[in-house]
């Protein structure tokens, strides 16, 4: 395995480092796999990781959709997590939601953010 590309977002002044993940971990709680979002400002230790996880009319690459991709399929909303586009926007709405915590490290479902996201028209 290789390691994660990490790259970095400018949001008002402030640096944030990002990158994309997918993992298949039973021991963190999560069954079957997870595709997931892992933004912090630079300097800190403060993060936010946003997890992606299939689950009814919603399916996350894994076989025959590129690696990156999270799909709504009630409508065929697509988001793909490798693109920086896609992250700012995330990004952003976890910022308007004030889910970035102040301190510390949270990990948050990253649906209601991507339907946010989705149903503007990213």
């Amino acid at each position: 395995m290789g390691r994660r590309r990490v790259r970095r977002i400018v949001v008002g002044g402030t640096v944030y480092g990002w990158c994309f993940g997918h993992r298949h971990d039973r021991v963190r709680g999560y069954s079957g796999c997870s595709s997931t979002v892992t933004l912090w400002r630079s300097g800190s230790r403060t993060g936010l990781r946003l997890v992606f996880q299939p689950g009814p009319g919603r399916v996350i690459a894994g076989g025959y959709l590129d690696e990156g991709a999270v799909v709504r399929l009630s409508d065929g909303a697509y988001l793909n997590l490798h693109r920086p586009g896609s992250v700012r926007a995330l990004l952003d709405e976890a910022l308007a939601r004030e889910l970035f915590p102040v301190a510390g490290a949270v990990e948050v479902d990253g649906w209601p953010l991507f339907d946010a996201v989705a149903d503007r028209g990213l």
